[in-house]
């Protein structure tokens, strides 16, 4: 699936719908270069799963934990901007935050790539102008794909 954002308002749109859908497990992987707007999309994926304290940049962090007030669930969000490998993950402890105890938001995933497990969906974040964006999302596994099925369905 492909979406055209024109502008951060519309990135953050569809970062809030999305977020609506998480549920426990699932794993979204934000790939794209430096300015594509992963972080931008991840604060609105929280606000819209509804995540305590608003998401910013993890990068001298590398992994955030989020509550929300509706419930005890928990928003893993993680940057592994500074990982180099797989290796690397395994060593900073990754493991609790993609258990499946709650959603996780991955920034970087490309660099820990074999760490991940193989249900997710991917989204790769294009620069097509100073504020136009391409989003690109793929899905692996039936939990990941119905997330795509009812994104699609929401009015963005």
């Amino acid at each position: 699936m492909r979406v055209i954002s024109d502008n951060p308002t519309q990135t953050q749109l569809a970062g809030v719908a999305l977020g609506r859908l998480l549920q426990p497990g699932d794993l979204i992987c934000l790939s794209g270069a430096l300015g594509a707007g992963k972080t931008c999309l991840a604060a609105a994926i929280g606000r819209g799963w509804g995540a305590q304290p608003a998401l910013t940049s993890p990068t001298f962090t590398l992994v955030h934990e989020h509550g929300r007030d509706s419930d005890d669930g928990v928003l893993f969000h993680i940057d592994c901007y500074r990982l180099r490998d797989a290796f690397d993950t395994m060593q900073a402890g990754l493991e609790d935050a993609l258990s499946g105890q709650g959603p996780a938001l991955i920034e970087w995933p490309e660099r820990v790539g074999e760490a991940l497990p193989e249900e997710r969906l991917w989204v790769s974040l294009e620069i097509l102008g100073p504020a136009r964006r391409r989003l690109r999302l793929k899905a692996n596994g039936e939990r990941h794909k119905g997330l795509i099925t009812a994104f699609q369905g929401l009015a963005l």
